[in-house]
């Protein structure tokens, strides 16, 4: 048939990519823990879905470094490595400090308004007694709302795309040791960026964002 040329192609997620989410969520959440067999079957039956988006996203996932696949034997959820942590880390701190940069001429008041909302939640989700999951899902969630306003205004589409392979090592980091991230520097760091922000100073406020993620879970992985 032909391929009509004038219409909008619609914006919809693909279904390998709602999978590959489930999944990878699961991981990093420790909802499948380190070195926990993953089988397409169960995987499928799960999520409701054919054996072919799973191992989909069990390659794609293999590749992130959650996941280790033996041939001809089974597919894990890989161990927590200390050394992807590092990796991921130094990644993670170039791309958004990247990210700050391209976007530190767009930023607008209500971006900073949101930063300061989102580093309160931060402050309040890491402050709490209880180290419960919706503890952890409310710092992470706050944490990942605060670095929005500069990807969002970045205008490079990529920095998110390849920041989606690192981020989800640092996020499982972040879930297997929350505990230990009660004391964490974020929200002070998170202030100064703020601050830099709203003193035009472009250079401090990359070189802080650098520094957030540098920082980001080395405490509980070195």
């Amino acid at each position: 048939m032909p391929i009509p040329t004038n219409m909008p192609i619609p914006q919809r997620r693909l279904l390998r990519d709602d999978v590959y989410r489930s999944i990878r969520d699961a991981i990093v959440r420790g909802q499948l823990a380190p070195g926990e067999q993953l089988r397409d079957q169960e995987l499928g039956a799960w999520l409701q879905v054919s054996r072919t988006p799973v191992r989909e996203a069990l390659q794609r996932l293999t590749q992130a470094g959650l996941v280790m696949a033996e041939p001809g034997r089974m597919t894990r959820v890989a161990p927590e490595n200390p050394e992807s942590v590092v990796n991921a880390r130094q990644i993670a701190a170039q791309l958004h400090a990247l990210a700050m940069s391209l976007a530190f001429p767009k930023l607008v008041a209500k971006d900073i308004d949101d930063m300061e909302a989102a580093n309160e939640d931060l402050r309040s989700a890491l402050g709490d007694a209880a180290s419960s999951a919706s503890d952890i899902d409310a710092a992470i969630c706050a944490d990942d709302a605060f670095h929005e306003a500069a990807l969002s205004r970045c205008g490079n589409p990529l920095i998110p795309d390849h920041l989606e392979v690192v981020t989800a090592t640092l996020r499982r980091a972040e879930y297997l040791h929350f505990d230990s991230a009660k004391g964490s520097d974020s929200p002070e760091q998170h202030a100064q960026i703020i601050a830099a922000i709203r003193a035009g100073d472009r250079d401090r406020a990359v070189a802080l964002t650098s520094e957030n993620w540098s920082a980001l879970t080395s405490n509980r992985t070195e």
